[in-house]
């Protein structure tokens, strides 16, 4: 797996040559609706195991949370059942809006 910094994440999201990934949120429904970077798919941390086949284990699939914890852990779920595409978000949302985005609220 590979991890990914806000910054760098933010400059791939807007290359327009290179297809987005999918932003796969695990963090819980209420710090999802707090705030969430743009086109990002909530998938509960807990529900992913009951959700694998709406994922594609072919995609570049970049798995945020709140500080890169939780994303680490699901993405290491993933890499086990056979995903090879995964990115863990670094520092999370945390640091998506300390470093791209000072208008998203923080917790």
């Amino acid at each position: 797996m590979n991890q990914i910094t806000p910054l760098q994440l933010a400059d791939w999201l807007k290359d327009t040559s290179r297809p987005a990934p999918v932003l796969l949120d695990v963090r819980e429904p209420s710090e999802f609706e707090y705030c969430a970077i743009p086109g990002s798919v909530p998938m509960p941390m807990a529900t992913v195991p009951a959700r694998l086949q709406e994922l594609d284990p072919d995609a570049e699939i970049v798995v945020i949370c709140h500080h890169g914890g939780r994303s680490m852990q699901v993405a290491m779920f993933l890499e086990r059942q056979g995903f090879a595409r995964l990115i863990n978000l670094s520092g999370g949302v945390a640091q998506w809006a300390a470093q791209v985005d000072a208008s998203m609220p923080q917790y």
